[in-house]
């Protein structure tokens, strides 16, 4: 049987989850809402779906069994509460984009609600929804990793004075921590797929002076250090087009253990695994490609997970990216705020709630 799938937001990312939707047979995509009548319109019709200009509406007349909320607003996050907590109070399962809000208050009630409620509520956490995400958790289940020791994670959008151009959009002018909020999720989300929960955090956030001298206040240089409750350390390095990384290209993130260590290039595109030395001597490296260039692919990838999730009915505290995954990265967010604000203190962040809900 197919999931009945209505969409709120029928802008970029929107699209993208529809497109998905409409490749995958475990969804059946039926509506597409939006505030704005011409996109609501022009995407129904591209489709071949319903359109709605409001959720309340959509809501009314479609049998849903998820809402996909690929909303954006202020710092790419402010219009996920209201569809969020609309859906879930009428009984629907929801996939929220990231963040999960801009808000931690507001990601706690969300997460609250869907408990409350007994409902999925999944996040579109896709980094490591991919060929070599896997293949490194098989590393680590099959003890080629041993005991996690360090994780170091590099994300960010390369570029330099040279391209830089001041961002005036409404969700990003005047917000100082426009990256941290929206684009944090996805390093914190990955480090701790793989290495588990954070249980202290001290940020060193900044921006160079071509930022200064443009009068944009954004926070785009973070420097993030962790410790995880597994007593490995970690680091995070993002920047938002201020420099160019080498290693890895835009994203790497390498785990390193008493066994082995594996680094993944550009999220889905590549891992290297080296076995750590032995009495015999060093083994060679293993690189592993996963064929796919292409990090829109990673978007499928995801949602199909959460469709099967739903499909298969698994327990809402094995949902893979799940509300509560989500709002642990806002948390760590949240702390990396605070440790910033009061010149890089250590933060322990805000305890999750139990796991035998979201």
């Amino acid at each position: 049987m197919t999931l009945k799938i209505g969409i709120v937001g029928a802008r970029g990312i929107g699209e993208r989850h529809a497109r998905a939707y409409l490749q995958d047979p475990l969804a059946e995509l039926v509506a597409v809402c939006d505030l704005v009548k011409e996109r609501a319109d022009e995407a129904a019709q591209m489709h071949g779906v319903r359109g709605y200009t409001s959720l309340a509406e959509m809501l009314r007349h479609e049998e849903l069994d998820i809402v996909d909320v690929s909303t954006g607003g202020a710092e790419n996050g402010s219009w996920h509460f209201e569809p969020t907590m609309e859906a879930l109070e009428a009984g629907k399962h929801v996939l929220v984009e990231k963040p999960i809000s801009n808000q931690i208050e507001e990601a706690r009630q969300m997460v609250d609600k869907a408990a409350e409620k007994d409902l999925y509520l999944g996040c579109n956490l896709n980094h490591y929804f991919t060929p070599p995400a896997d293949k490194a958790r098989e590393y680590m289940e099959q003890g080629q990793i041993g005991e996690p020791v360090y994780c170091l994670h590099k994300m960010g959008f390369n570029g330099g004075e040279h391209t830089y151009a001041k961002n005036s959009a409404p969700n990003v002018a005047g917000f100082p921590y426009f990256h941290v909020k929206a684009f944090l999720a996805h390093p914190f989300s990955v480090m701790r797929h793989f290495c588990g929960d954070v249980t202290h955090v001290q940020a060193f956030l900044s921006r160079p002076a071509f930022r200064v001298e443009a009068d944009d206040p954004m926070l785009s240089v973070n420097s993030i250090h962790l410790q995880f409750a597994s007593g490995a350390a970690g680091y995070l390095l993002s920047q938002r087009g201020d420099a160019t990384f080498g290693h890895g290209g835009w994203w790497s993130v390498e785990v390193g253990g008493t066994r082995g260590t594996f680094c993944i290039e550009n999220c889905i595109e590549k891992i290297t695994y080296w076995p750590a030395p032995t009495a015999e001597g060093t083994p060679p490296p293993q690189v592993t490609n996963s064929g796919i260039t292409d990090f829109d692919q990673t978007f499928p990838l995801r949602i199909h997970a959460f469709l099967e999730d739903v499909s298969n009915g698994v327990p809402k505290s094995e949902l893979r990216a799940s509300g509560r995954d989500a709002l642990a990265t806002l948390e760590y967010t949240w702390a990396a705020i605070q440790s910033y604000e009061n010149g890089g203190i250590l933060v322990q962040p805000h305890p999750l709630p139990d796991s035998g809900g979201q």
